[in-house]
């Protein structure tokens, strides 16, 4: 089978010959991917390589004990899977997301590389296959179509843990804000319009409270990655494979994986049917939204510093113009902003993806596969960064909110219980012409007295309930 030609060895496929690199641990039809999808440099998540590799060695375990596969392949397939596992011949592992439908390049590239280390770890030539062999006994019991959905649901369900974590470590710093700003009263805003007064603190609460609310959405979308359907094998009927080779794979599996994972109620359900990946990319989506809506309420609150809110302080990280010395700007919040539109965009292409599937199969998964671990990953590493480097520095400029709180006429709508709606209008147009304060209008037209305007504006009853107390 070997033809060695220069640097290159000649390997054969259902088409016909291959020139492979003599030195490369693929075979065919990694190689035949490389020639037909030259789209770009983008390699798979190594959490998603990991996780087919897991599943290989996790078949060639079953497959052994339901005496399927004889010991010796067996012990070598798992061999070359643990290498693999702990960071060898991640370089071996090629091909790029955009490859042909259902993730049979990607499948068939780690099962060529699992084949090819277990031959030569039984001392064979790279490409002779003699005897461990990609498709006979890597992908025994197996089909692209039930291995791929299982790698991103274990991937995924692996990279959604540290993003819960930074997730709930962000809630806590926002907390902490919201504790440290409480007693800070300002202007609200509605419509970017003056509104009536609340604390920095509540605002700082609110956010807090969105991103808790959020957080739990994911969580519970996570949850349904846990029932897998590998046993499925080409259109969920598992068909070329042992009756007990679904649940002894589940336990397998969590065994390897440290996951309590779960059989699918219906294995053709798994492979044709993107629901659970696209409920947790949209879960992602809406936290992003949630995220760009806090960024640019910031954003706004630290515009200025002469000609905007001003009413907080974001830690500077670097000089923010080429050509305007001693400016700064948001610019952690942009980033974390712009990875959030990222994320809305891979949303749009898993959704896309998700619908395009067609009868026993959706076809989609090698994006779906690289766009959902590319959310975790990214919203992962930009919360964090958020945290550390913003949020946790910011510091409220006392001095601007009270500036506002006094200029904004939505201070007036406090007056509405004891004068009513149509004196206040008054006060406020009036406020507008002359630049007065409501409150020093309303005891000079004698609509209250000092003390009671004293009272009425006390900070104390700004931001709460008011009536009857």
């Amino acid at each position: 089978m070997i033809d060695i030609m220069n640097d290159k060895r000649v390997e054969k496929d259902t088409l016909g010959t291959v020139l492979v690199n003599k030195k490369s641990y693929w075979g065919a039809q990694t190689q035949r991917s490389l020639e037909n999808f030259p789209v770009c440099t983008l390699t798979p998540h190594p959490e998603y390589t990991e996780s087919t590799v897991i599943i290989k060695k996790a078949a060639a375990k079953v497959n052994y004990d339901l005496k399927l596969l004889d010991s010796q392949r067996a012990k070598n397939i798992i061999k070359a899977c643990n290498e693999i596992i702990s960071g060898k011949l991640k370089d071996q592992i090629v091909v790029n997301p955009y490859q042909a439908g259902a993730g049979t390049s990607h499948n068939m590239n780690i099962n060529e590389v699992i084949a090819n280390r277990g031959n030569e770890l039984l001392g064979y030539e790279l490409g002779s296959y003699k005897i461990i062999h990609p498709n006979d006994h890597v992908n025994l019991s197996q089909s692209t179509n039930d291995v791929i959905p299982t790698a991103i649901r274990i991937a995924s369900i692996k990279l959604i843990i540290p993003l819960i974590s930074k997730l709930k470590k962000l809630e806590n710093t926002f907390s902490q804000k919201a504790r440290e700003f409480y007693k800070i009263i300002k202007s609200g805003r509605t419509h970017l319009q003056d509104a009536l007064p609340v604390t920095l603190g509540q605002e700082f609460s609110t956010y807090r409270f969105s991103l808790t609310r959020d957080r739990k959405t994911i969580e519970k979308m996570q949850e349904n990655l846990f029932f897998v359907g590998i046993g499925g094998t080409g259109v969920g009927t598992g068909i070329n494979s042992h009756p007990r080779y679904h649940k002894l794979m589940i336990l397998e599996l969590s065994r390897l994986t440290h996951l309590s994972l779960k059989s699918s109620d219906n294995l053709m359900y798994t492979m044709n049917n993107a629901s659970d990946f696209l409920n947790l990319s949209s879960s992602l989506r809406t936290l992003s939204a949630t995220l760009i809506k806090i960024g640019n309420d910031l954003r706004l609150m630290y515009s200025g510093p002469g000609t905007g809110f001003y009413e907080i302080l974001l830690p500077p990280v670097q000089p923010g113009s080429s050509i305007m010395p001693g400016k700064f700007n948001p610019s952690i919040v942009e980033m974390l902003t712009m990875i959030c539109y990222q994320i809305i965009g891979l949303d749009t292409a898993i959704m896309l993806s998700h619908q395009s599937a067609q009868l026993e199969l959706n076809i989609m998964t090698p994006l779906i596969a690289y766009d959902l671990l590319e959310q975790i990953k990214l919203l992962t590493r930009g919360v964090e960064i958020f945290d550390t480097k913003c949020l946790t520095g910011i510091k409220a400029n006392r001095k601007m909110c009270q500036f506002w709180l006094e200029r904004g006429t939505g201070l007036a709508a406090i007056l509405n219980p004891v004068i009513g709606y149509d004196r206040t209008g008054e006060l406020v147009k009036l406020s507008l012409k002359t630049g007065q304060k409501i409150q020093g209008l309303a005891i000079q037209k004698g609509y209250l007295r000092k003390d009671q305007a004293d009272k009425l504006f006390s900070p104390e009853n700004l931001t709460r309930p008011n009536l009857g107390t």
